[in-house]
């Protein structure tokens, strides 16, 4: 049922302000009067009207209308999606189709007929509220392509291991399970949560990822539950939510391991209840997006050290899938590289065509402590330099495991950025929050130099 919406009544005649207060009480949540505009500015910035009723002349002796229209005016620049119905003793044709043009929603002479004035505003109120439906659909939708439209990439697998993987999954995208998704960085765990929603019964619908990794403390509720105009400084339209943008499809968080403690508890309770509510409103909406996590980190052992919920975790963990590390899926590393070359090959069109026998060889006996995410940056430098059709063993270079002492001093400031940060991770058990305390930055930007050094 449409909501009854807020009038504000403006007209400089007291008599009129309390007739029509009385008049239109009933039909309208709240009706507002005020005996002149100076007060609109501020009422339109602190207030929220859904219809403006304003008289056309406030000043004595002067019936133009020409302060009507200039009122109209102003409250289209400070709220345009408002409706406004011009009231005046003194119009015209030629009046009533310049206040129409200025973007009027209507116009009524005084004296008024109760009904008929009664059926104007309760039309216009319907048109209003028709348009916001409108406008929060398009919102929707332009979400929903932007993520939609997202770069796709290629899921290769050819090792028994990573087909045992792909079994899974494709068994698991059936039903509607939680499911969480672990391994090493750039193992491709988003490429399995895009396999889980392209083989699912929900791949007519959208995917929507988060990087919970990436989502500051602040903004967190904001971005996944979304928020209305004006609930605090910076909300300036109405914004949709992540968790809502899902809808009926899967929603994807990404490096759940990183979410603070206060957050998991808010996640939890939007899982739990299948309900979100965006900041500034009290109207929970549903939720029927499938759930996908993944992280790199062990769960289990954060929940004994008290760092995860175990309530979340049952809640994300129906099914486990585990991405084995590509030093322990090598028959994959032949047909991973192939397809970066033709990628790059074409991105930065070279003439390549293959790998010689003894690059693929070096490939292969290289231990990927970055993964398939190192191998594709590998790939990618290589097609950038070489100067020849055939990528060859010396169109790569690896660099050796280092020992653990090592001179911290020696190298370029990034490779002494990196050692440290690698070296806090490992002493702190890739805890962000002791790691980022340690080396005295915040945890987002840590984070940032994690993705940046591919640690």
């Amino acid at each position: 049922m449409p909501s009854k919406g807020n009038l504000l009544i403006v007209d400089d005649n007291k008599s009129i302000l309390s007739a029509l207060e009385i008049l239109l009480q009933d039909d309208f949540e709240e009706v507002k009067t005020i005996a002149g505009p100076a007060q609109l500015p501020a009422l339109l910035e602190t207030e929220k009207y859904d219809l403006v009723l304003l008289d056309m002349n406030f000043s004595a002796g002067v019936n133009t209308g020409n302060e009507g229209l200039y009122w109209l005016s102003r409250i289209r620049e400070i709220r345009p999606e408002l409706e406004v119905v011009l009231f005046t003793a003194y119009g015209d044709v030629e009046l009533a189709v310049k206040a129409l043009k200025k973007g009027a929603a209507d116009f009524i002479l005084k004296p008024w007929d109760n009904n008929k004035l009664r059926a104007t505003l309760r039309n216009v109120l319907q048109l209003q509220q028709s348009k916001k439906e409108i406008r929060q659909l398009r919102h929707k939708e332009q979400a929903l392509k932007s993520e939609i439209n997202r770069e796709g990439h290629q899921f290769i697998a050819t090792s028994p291991l990573m087909l045992e993987v792909l079994y899974l999954v494709h068994k698991v995208a059936q039903t509607d399970a939680n499911v969480l998704i672990t391994g090493e960085h750039g193992t491709g765990k988003e490429l399995i949560a895009r396999e889980l929603h392209r083989t699912s019964k929900r791949s007519g619908e959208i995917l929507v990822t988060v990087d919970m990794g990436a989502i500051s403390e602040t903004l967190f509720e904001s971005e996944l539950f979304g928020h209305k105009k004006g609930a605090f400084t910076d909300a300036r339209e109405d914004r949709t939510g992540k968790i809502e943008n899902a809808a009926s499809g899967t929603l994807f968080l990404d490096e759940i391991g990183n979410l603070p403690m206060q957050l998991q508890a808010k996640l939890l309770t939007v899982l739990q209840n299948r309900m979100v509510t965006p900041i500034g409103s009290n109207k929970p909406v549903p939720v029927d997006a499938r759930l996908v996590c993944a992280t790199n980190r062990n769960l289990d052992e954060m929940v004994a050290e008290g760092q995860f919920r175990e309530d979340l975790l049952y809640r994300i963990n129906t099914i486990h899938i585990e991405i084995p590390p590509l030093r322990d899926r090598k028959d994959d590393i032949a047909a991973i590289a192939g397809h970066f070359q033709k990628v790059y090959c074409s991105k930065y069109r070279k003439p390549c065509t293959s790998l010689s026998e003894g690059a693929l060889k070096k490939l292969t006996a290289y231990h990927w402590p970055g993964n398939i995410r190192e191998l594709q940056h590998t790939i990618e430098k290589a097609v950038i330099l070489s100067d020849t059709p055939e990528l060859t063993p010396g169109d790569f270079f690896f660099k050796s495991t280092q020992p653990e002492n090592e001179n911290i001093f020696d190298g370029t400031i990034e490779e002494l950025e990196k050692k440290m940060i690698a070296r806090g991770l490992k002493k702190n058990s890739r805890n962000l929050s002791a790691v980022a305390d340690q080396l005295g930055i915040t945890r987002q930007t840590l984070y940032n130099k994690i993705k940046k050094y591919n640690l």
